[in-house]
């Protein structure tokens, strides 16, 4: 029995974001919703859950049903709540006091630590938000549970740790993800629903599968457009030929024949369906200004340090060779981060790390997870003009090529989406023209396309690089070496797999 349905569902703002939607929500269902940055996926789960009134179309939903929604920021209003608190508001009125037993049930099932439980939201990590906000639409039993993108923020643990919860959750309740992370929609979905502007594919097969799938058939649909084009020029062509030797015979008939061939022609093109092509939301390009050293990095057993000096781990003697995509493996804590920053710091100042020998010819691209190499009110296009030897004309053409249109080019960089400031970021690491980049967490508000298309040029320019990832896909993709920082040890592996096992044993 359906407890949603949806019929020729549309919703347009300045441009069509989906149409003609026709949907079932059923008992049982894993539904991934996959869609690139501002298409739509937030606006379908607000038409779900009745927040939002579609433009076209409707919905029906079962008598009484309830709804829990997990939004991607955290209302204002819940900021100075504890995590408990936070919780426990979602409880009916009625049942705060004999039902509070509930939430800690909820808790236990997320493993959130005691003391955790007693923290102000605005005290939390992103991390720990997100499962606050989780645990608050799951306390409150809902028919249907919606998730929009629920990995943000997670480490890998807590990624798999959310898998495994959800995977244990009653099959009789409806799970909708809407997600950019690719292995997550793998392991928690088997439907998967492309969001497009004109018609929405939707397959039974989870992402992975379904992505197969929705590429063959937009290649058959490009296939046939082509076959219908050229028939359709044939017909014309023979009208056209039709139409001259009517012309100079003065055949009736022939006049008729050429009309017929020419409506047979319209008739093909008008119902000729051309393959999609996405909108981009702007290109990736990096660059790889190259150098003649083999070795890019030594590391002589240096030591990575918090700030207050206590020591994380030795690197062991380590070497960074050109072509080298070394993926840092390790959980939360283990100095990750701390290390990309010694590398950074090496190739700045090269005399101020000890331990650590860098070419000179190295040429440093760097990316962290917070973006922090943009002021919020700083512009784009003075950042690029300031930052580059470019000008104004040549800055907004690239800027309007990354996706960041001319509108939002003199507004401040605050004001873009997480996607837009994303691929800014990528524009400004083309523009350093680095031969060595320092990714930390680089897909990190990038949709599908942009993750495929920053893992492409990585390959194509055979970039050298060292990157923190928590997105399995990615890592899969571009590593081609991997070091493993647990135990205050680093060593190499060959691949990453036992890693992401060992994680999702942690999670159960």
């Amino acid at each position: 029995m359906a407890l949603i349905s949806l019929k020729s569902l549309g919703v347009t703002m300045s441009a069509p974001l989906f149409s003609n939607l026709d949907l079932t929500i059923a008992a049982g269902d894993r539904l991934g919703i996959v869609a690139a940055n501002g298409r739509g996926k937030s606006t379908l789960l607000k038409c779900l859950t009745g927040e939002l009134e579609a433009t076209s179309g409707d919905i029906t939903r079962s008598r009484g049903l309830r709804v829990g929604h997990v939004e991607q920021s955290v209302p204002d209003a819940l900021l100075d709540r504890t995590f408990h608190q936070v919780v426990a508001d979602a409880l009916p009125p009625d049942q705060a006091d004999s039902e509070l037993w509930r939430v800690d049930v909820v808790l236990d099932s997320l493993d959130v630590p005691e003391p955790m439980r007693e923290r102000a939201m605005r005290a939390l990590s992103g991390g720990w938000q997100r499962l606050a906000l989780i645990a608050r639409a799951w306390v409150a039993e809902p028919d249907v549970l919606l998730l929009d993108e629920p990995t943000n923020h997670l480490d890998l643990a807590k990624i798999g740790q959310l898998e495994n919860w959800l995977n244990a959750l009653p099959r009789e309740v409806p799970v909708i993800i809407a997600s950019h992370d690719r292995a997550f929609l793998d392991a928690t979905t088997d439907r998967t629903l492309f969001l497009r502007p004109e018609q929405s594919p939707a397959f039974s097969l989870p992402y992975s599968r379904a992505r197969e799938a929705l590429d063959e058939v937009d290649a058959s649909t490009a296939r046939k457009f082509e076959r219908d084009m050229k028939v359709a020029q044939q017909l014309r062509r023979q009208a056209a030929k039709l139409n001259n030797i009517g012309i100079n015979s003065g055949s009736d008939l022939l006049t008729v024949k050429t009309k017929q061939l020419n409506q047979r022609a319209e008739k093909l093109e008008e119902a000729a369906m051309p393959a999609h092509r996405e909108r981009s939301a702007g290109a990736i390009r990096l660059a790889n200004s190259g150098t003649h050293a083999k070795v890019l990095i030594t590391l002589d057993d240096a030591e990575v340090e918090t700030p207050d000096g206590t020591l994380l781990f030795r690197t062991g003697k380590r070497h960074i060779c050109q072509g080298d995509r070394i993926v840092l493996l390790g959980r939360n804590g283990v100095g990750k981060s701390r290390f990309v920053t010694l590398l950074r710091n090496a190739v700045a100042k090269p005399e101020s790390v000890r331990n650590v020998k860098v070419t000179p010819s190295t040429v440093l691209g760097y990316s962290d997870q917070a973006l922090s190499g943009m002021s919020g009110d700083d512009t784009p296009l003075a950042m690029v003009t300031r930052r580059f030897d470019i000008g104004e004309q040549r800055a907004r053409s690239l800027l309007a090529g990354a996706g960041v249109g001319i509108d939002m080019q003199a507004r401040g960089i605050g004001l873009l989406s997480g996607g837009q400031k994303a691929r800014l970021v990528m524009l400004a690491l083309r523009l350093a023209n680095p031969n060595f980049y320092l990714l930390d967490e680089p897909t990190n508000h990038l949709d599908i396309d942009g993750q495929e298309a920053l893992e492409a040029e990585l390959l194509a320019h055979q970039a050298s690089c060292v990157l923190a990832s928590h997105d399995r896909a990615f890592i899969r993709a571009v590593g081609n070496r991997f070091w493993l920082i647990e135990k205050r040890r680093l060593t190499e592996v060959d691949d990453p797999e036992d890693f992401f096992r060992a994680v999702a044993e942690w999670g159960n």
